[in-house]
């Protein structure tokens, strides 16, 4: 497969595009990320007294125990979250099935462009990453950049735009990829990208 000059292999950039897969690794990849902190207090732990609210018989009433029950407003949770880990494994073959076919999904749509470098000068400036965004036409567009290794200086270039995004090959991911609506890689990480779906 050719996009512009380049020539890519076909076993990354031109597989067929299984929507459930992409699913299955967007899923795997955002249930990793929850934190998973959330917790509420059951009946044992909400600070009220273990004393009966009132006589089992007798009054007319309904025949309650303590005040922190669940029934009860400012009561203890039932079955509430606890904290706990999302996460689950998910084969490796997946994982990299997943980056190929998100990989080829973009350059199948034509959504791919490569460059030579990503210059935004020696210092960050803002001004700089939106000029290379338009001289790519991509400034109105959501953008992924893919750099071969961690560049501070163009990772801040980019940081204050909302719709752009900069990864190493280290950091490349599904979810990313199918956030963009553009995806823009340097030639020189091309090499890394292949190495990196067949670790």
């Amino acid at each position: 497969m050719k996009v512009g000059d380049v020539e890519l292999r076909d076993d990354v950039f031109n597989v067929k595009v299984k929507k459930h897969i992409l699913w299955e690794v967007v899923k795997w990849q955002l249930a990793c990320r929850r934190q998973g902190t959330h917790s509420t207090k059951t009946r044992g732990e909400v600070n009220y007294s273990g004393r009966k609210l009132l006589p089992q018989k007798g009054t007319g009433n309904a025949r309650h125990g303590e005040r922190g029950a669940n029934i009860f407003v400012g009561g203890g949770v039932a079955h509430g979250p606890k904290p706990r880990d999302y996460s689950y494994t998910l084969p490796k073959k997946v994982r990299k099935l997943g980056l190929k076919m998100a990989l080829s999904d973009k350059a199948q749509t034509g959504n791919l462009i490569f460059v030579d470098e990503v210059n935004v000068g020696d210092a960050p400036k803002t001004k700089k990453a939106v000029e290379f965004l338009k001289n790519l036409g991509v400034d109105k567009e959501k953008v992924l950049l893919v750099l071969p290794e961690k560049r501070e200086v163009v990772i801040k270039s980019f940081r204050n735009l909302p719709n752009a995004k900069v990864l190493p090959v280290e950091g490349l991911n599904v979810y990313d990829i199918l956030w963009s609506d553009k995806l823009i890689i340097e030639k020189p990480a091309i090499e890394l990208i292949y190495k990196r779906v067949e670790a």
